[in-house]
């Protein structure tokens, strides 16, 4: 039961029905930690009126002595995340392919708690920071915890997981200076990386739209390793996971998140708590990439390598079961901050590859578990305490809550009463995968990672030209961060064996000459066909549901149509924002008033996906002198969104500078509402001529 501190008073400023005697109803008493109630919460013990504070308070002790303590170190990566409560439902049953519980019968539901995260900055750092989304899931089976810790993208930087702490070291800030903070243009994190050819297939991923996403929502995950399916008999098959958004995919573009951490830093975290307090809830489909030894033998690339994707046109994802985030956490520190992931947390059913980089994350994580947390204990926690029983002859340490009953407390003994306390069970209990390994312990690459650029070539291919612009504008920002003209001739000359043309266009912005290509290991393929699966633009949503509209109204807006545009897009499950000059009550043209949500000031258009422009003739003359409005306009004009064009906002566009094209659309009357939400499933006018 949790602990109840609710607030209290002081006897001077307790007002009627507030005494604690007589009779008198008051709230629940406040306490200590160890329970003593409290007769007074706002001042500490002194002698007399204004004398020093006695040694003896022991509730202001106790008090201070936690808020001292009360914070733990956050987390090396993925220190900034936001997490949601659950369910799995499993949707194809595969008691063929794995005995793993929640995917034996169809229908069945397995409690889950999901966290994401960025991976460079910290707690404090912004939402829409150049960076790889954590997607970490903890299942609540009853055989025990199962936590599939991936990422939105499906390779890594590095192969071996001794690279790990490089790695972060280089991305975090620098250590001379402590700074960038969040942010992966600077010496350290592309000096590292120019010198590991193994990092340039993430780095495709990382410089495109994958690494700013729109919403948690609309982004992908992936289990990123290859693991192993084991089935009641014992027989195994390799296994990728992946998590699809129901909802499709969309990102930002740069300027748009660069002015998204300015106006609300907290828009991924703000996005997933209204989606879900508002009932539109999120959810993904969990898919599967089933194979065998055979197929991974003949496959192109290592599937150990987790710097390699197996192409959804080679092997297509077969979905098994479907996340809903269904409840926000109670508690930011008690869940989203204690929550404790391992790779190596898995059950019956789930084991497994000789991925170096999984077989190091199965040591790291609990080892760092015990850093963050204080104790190995750290399972007795509510968020990370699986939902099953738990019987073991793990004793003692810091924080242990368990009784721990009865005299025997190791195994085998013969005094825990006639059961004899807790056994393995060689029937049901986890059985490892039996397999043979053989040759001489060396450290060394496998030949068979050794092709760094192929696939990079291949997720380059299959972006539309819209994502590859952004692709090149990503490098040739960052790599413009970078101090050292070194570090960017070495980076240009691994883009040569990647893609001719990325490189050039890459070169031409940072008016730089293209240096020979560097020396691959292996010949970079040409042969690889186009994945479309790999192109967000590709794969979008179908309608504008679970999307913002922000409609900008005034005084004598029309009512008709501001109503018909609201009806059309929450009909088609959008939500709709209003902006207006002020936060305070705005009068409509046809009676009545709204309340609107942001102040203009307050309230940009990059907090939405698409805007409509409602002004009276007065208001819009009003608003063409303030900044604000301007930027309103032409910020959504530049971010290529949909705009709608109300009759009386002329003003207002030509302040900004803005000459209406294709993707403004007129909401002249309430009858054009309809096509304006139709056009809005497409997200974007991509065709508009944006000069950078």
């Amino acid at each position: 039961m949790p602990n109840k501190r609710p607030s209290t008073t002081t006897p001077d400023q307790r007002g009627e029905g507030d005494e604690l005697h007589q009779g008198v109803k008051r709230g629940e008493r406040m306490t200590t930690a160890t329970g003593t109630p409290l007769g007074d919460g706002q001042n500490s013990l002194k002698v007399g009126d204004r004398g020093p504070t006695l040694l003896e308070d022991f509730a202001f002790r106790d008090k201070m002595f936690h808020f001292d303590h009360e914070r733990i170190p956050e987390r090396v990566v993925h220190a900034r995340g936001y997490s949601a409560h659950g369910t799995l439902e499993c949707l194809d049953a595969i008691p063929d392919l794995t005995r793993a519980a929640p995917f034996q019968s169809r229908g069945k539901k397995t409690e889950a708690f999901v966290r994401f995260s960025t991976v460079a900055g910290n707690m404090g750092s912004p939402d829409l920071a150049r960076d790889v989304r954590g997607f970490a899931v903890k299942m609540y089976t009853e055989e025990g915890n199962w936590d599939l810790v991936g990422n939105n993208i499906p390779v890594f930087f590095i192969q071996d997981a001794t690279k790990f702490p490089d790695l972060v070291h280089a991305v975090k800030e620098e250590q001379d200076r402590g700074w960038p903070q969040a942010a992966s243009a600077h010496d350290t994190f592309w000096d590292f990386v120019s010198l590991m050819p193994e990092s340039t297939h993430m780095l495709l991923w990382a410089m495109s739209d994958r690494a700013i996403p729109r919403s948690f929502r609309f982004m992908e995950g992936f289990g990123v390793h290859t693991y192993r399916f084991v089935n009641a008999d014992g027989d195994d098959t390799f296994v990728k996971f992946h998590w699809k958004p129901r909802q499709g995919m969309q990102s930002v573009v740069w300027n748009e998140a660069l002015k998204i951490n300015g106006a609300d830093p907290d828009f991924h975290r703000r996005d997933l708590y209204a989606a879900i307090d508002s009932g539109d809830l999120p959810q993904w489909d969990l898919g599967v990439q089933v194979f065998d030894e055979a197929f991974a033998d003949e496959f192109d690339f290592d599937v150990l390598d987790a710097t390699k994707i197996i192409p959804e046109e080679v092997l297509p994802v077969r979905v098994i079961a479907r996340l809903t985030l269904d409840r926000v956490v109670d508690n930011m520190f008690a869940e989203n901050e204690q929550v404790a992931f391992g790779t190596h947390n898995v059950i019956p059913g789930i084991d497994f590859s000789n991925d170096p980089l999984l077989q190091g994350r199965n040591f790291s994580y609990l080892d760092t578990q015990l850093k963050r947390l204080g104790s190995t204990n750290f399972t007795q926690l509510p968020v990370n305490a699986p939902r099953c029983p738990v019987r073991h002859f793990q004793r003692d340490g810091h924080m242990q809550t368990d009784p721990q009953i009865g005299r025997g407390n190791y195994e085998p003994n013969s005094l825990t009463g006639d059961d004899r306390g807790p056994r393995a069970d060689v029937v049901q209990g986890y059985q490892s995968v039996m397999r043979q390994e053989s040759g001489p312990t060396r450290r060394l690459r496998a030949a068979s990672f050794a092709d760094h650029y192929s696939q990079a070539r291949q997720f380059f291919l299959s972006q539309t030209e819209v994502e590859q612009g952004h692709i090149v504008d990503a490098f040739s920002f960052e790599l413009a961060k970078v101090e050292d003209p070194r570090i960017r001739t070495r980076m240009l000359a691994n883009l040569r064996n990647v893609h001719e043309d990325l490189a050039q266009r890459v070169a031409d912005k940072l008016a730089m000459p293209l240096p020979e290509a560097a020396e691959a290991a292996v010949p970079t393929r040409t042969d690889l066909p186009e994945s479309p699966a790999l192109s967000i633009l590709l794969n979008g949503p179908e309608s504008f549901a679970g999307r913002k509209l922000g409609v900008l109204v005034t005084n004598g807006s029309d009512k008709a149509v501001v109503k018909a545009v609201a009806s059309a897009f929450e009909g088609a499950g959008a939500v709709v924002e209003y902006v207006a000059p002020a936060i305070g009550p705005v009068k409509l043209r046809g009676g009545g008033t709204l309340t609107p949500d942001h102040a203009i000031d307050g309230g940009p258009s990059v907090l939405f996906d698409a805007v409509a422009l409602l002004p009276s003739a007065d208001g819009a003359s009003d608003l063409a002198g303030r900044a604000s409005a301007q930027d309103f306009v032409s910020d959504a004009f530049a971010h290529h969104k949909l705009v709608g064009l109300g009759a009386d906002a002329g003003a207002l566009l030509a302040a900004a500078g803005v000459e209406p094209d294709e993707g403004f659309l007129d909401l002249a009357s309430a009858d054009d509402a309809d096509v304006f939400v139709t056009r809005c499933a497409s997200l974007r006018f991509w065709d508009r001529d944006v000069r950078a």
